[in-house]
């Protein structure tokens, strides 16, 4: 089929990307020209795994414009994969959604719209009635939520643990279930407020996870008991599983902290007040602040410290810094008098505050510099390659805080460190 992708961000660009390579013609269209440029120099403007690669490999079946009348040209299917922000009120902002409904007046030929943006439960119901209002009555519409983690977004799409398609019409169903065919999954058909709230839920569900050890990390703090193991042997419940239970300094990126806003913030314009869900934010925001309160009592006060965060990404394997820690960290330090010195492989910083008082540096022997501790802020695999002896004799102290428990504890230990970790005793 022939496809007509709206975005080029993360979703945008793995959706038109994997549409490609199960063999359809796609057009990606955005709205801002660096990014386009880059694309149609063959330049990725993100970092994912797998990306550069599947889009050059399938480059004769790609297009990316900045004329939404190209992306709608003969199309079959347009795809809306616009980023959905929160507002002050938590909600999410669908302007950018609305924008693309816009364009679509008057492209009667289209045989359905698909809407991958996270989007509050209802949104369906008025798409459908925009498009009906703008003549395009016998034009589908799906809800067809995307589940890829930033990171293996690629092998997300292409081997999912399953396809949700929310539609109005089986027909409609069947023709974004057929895009799918060569993927490695199931597909899942249910009604298009129950794929509107698969999405939110999923999300709320992982971020509970992560919330949940967190606490227990805590108490295990407190306690003397071993997070680590504790995980290990919870996760080993096949009732529970092993994924997200790994504590550390909170969840971030573009999906955990907008989508459990805003379906708290749906959930009370609804009339529900979700409060499991808003204490899950609160201990998340507090995660971040409980790594520099620990620093600073071993220290004895961070006013004229210098301290190196390694890792500034949300996570390893992505550039992306949106509601990372380590802004929370690092401003925090900057707030208590310390030196901040931040590396990270990949990271794309903002021109902002507290990035721009945060000197960056290029290995992690240079960033522990004369520093008085580090603090681990993203697992990167680099860390595991890192000649830790010349990192201790490049530091003036030798306290190193593990926020996500990465570490070999034991080896830095007889290296001369003294290492602290989220759940953990120190050694």
């Amino acid at each position: 089929m022939r496809v007509g992708v709206f975005g080029a961000g993360y979703i945008g660009l793995v959706t038109g990307a994997c549409l490609a390579a199960l063999g359809h013609r796609v057009v990606v269209r955005d709205i801002v020209p660096e990014r386009v440029d880059m694309l149609n120099a063959g330049q990725i403007p993100i970092y994912e795994p797998g990306l550069e690669d599947l889009i050059r490999d399938h480059r004769d079946r790609l297009t990316f414009t900045l004329d939404a009348a190209c992306a709608l040209d003969g199309t079959d299917v347009a795809y809306i994969c616009v980023d959905t922000p929160p507002t002050a009120s938590g909600d999410a902002d669908l302007s950018r959604v609305w924008s693309v409904v816009a364009d679509l007046t008057g492209a009667g030929h289209l045989k359905a719209v698909v809407l991958k943006s996270t989007v509050p439960v209802g949104t369906g119901e008025k798409v459908r009635r925009a498009l009906d209002a703008a003549g395009l009555a016998h034009v589908g519409y799906a809800a067809n939520p995307e589940f890829t983690a930033e990171g293996r977004a690629v092998e997300d799409f292409l081997r999912p643990d399953r396809v949700v398609v929310g539609s109005y019409d089986e027909a409609t169903a069947q023709l974004v279930a057929g895009l799918h065919d060569g993927v490695d999954g199931p597909v899942e058909i249910m009604t298009v407020p129950s794929a509107e709230m698969v999405k939110l839920a999923a999300n709320a569900l992982l971020a509970t996870k992560i919330t949940f050890i967190n606490e227990i990390a805590a108490v295990c703090e407190k306690t003397g008991a071993d997070v680590v193991e504790v995980a290990r042997a919870v996760g080993m419940d096949h009732r529970l599983g092993p994924h997200f239970l790994k504590a550390g300094l909170g969840y971030g990126g573009s999906c955990f902290p907008k989508d459990s806003r805003a379906l708290r913030a749906m959930a009370s314009n609804s009339g529900y007040p979700f409060q499991m869900l808003s204490a899950v934010i609160e201990v998340n925001d507090l995660q971040p602040r409980r790594a520099v309160q620990r620093v600073k009592q071993e220290l004895g006060g961070l006013e004229g410290r210098r301290v190196a965060l390694l890792g500034l990404t949300f996570k390893p394997d992505t550039d992306d810094m949106r509601e990372a820690p380590s802004a929370v960290i690092a401003s925090r330090l900057l707030a208590e008098g310390c030196e901040v010195t931040g590396w990270d492989p990949m990271a794309r910083l903002p021109t902002t505050d507290p990035w721009t008082r945060v000197r960056r540096a290029k290995t992690v022997a240079e960033a522990a510099e004369d520093c008085d501790a580090l603090i681990v802020v993203t697992e990167w695999s680099d860390l595991q390659d890192t000649d830790w002896a010349e990192v201790a004799e490049r530091m003036r102290g030798r306290l190193l805080y593990d926020g996500r428990n990465a570490l070999d504890r034991e080896r830095l230990s007889a290296l001369g460190f003294r290492c602290m970790a989220v759940g953990r005793a120190t050694v």
